[in-house]
């Protein structure tokens, strides 16, 4: 059960990432505050997901962890919806949902 926890602990800061590194740029790439501390925290979170997954590996075949990375994005998909105010359309969902079946097919 814990590795399962973690599973979703190094996606969601694999998604987290990401949404920082959008934020940090979102006025451009410059030396600002917003910028640098953005970057910072994102690259903190790709960090923290990183080692995550290599405690995973340690307890679960590769096999299994890496596909199950994809519910990255189904947190991508939400947080960009949340905290972006991005549309999620049928062809979003149907996309993420494929891609999650497929990763839960390739796991069993």
């Amino acid at each position: 059960m814990i590795n399962w926890v973690i599973l979703i602990i190094m996606t969601m800061f694999g998604a987290l990432g990401g949404y920082f590194f959008k934020k940090a740029t979102s006025y451009g790439i410059a030396l600002q505050k917003t910028f640098v501390i953005n970057l910072f925290i994102g690259g903190t979170l790709y960090v923290g997901g990183a080692l995550l997954n290599i405690v995973l590996l340690t307890k679960m075949p590769y096999t299994i962890v890496y596909p199950l990375t994809s519910i990255t994005y189904l947190w991508t998909l939400l947080f960009s919806y949340y905290f972006l105010s991005e549309k999620i359309t049928k062809r979003k969902l149907l996309g993420v949902f494929f891609i999650i079946i497929g990763a839960f097919i390739l796991s069993r």
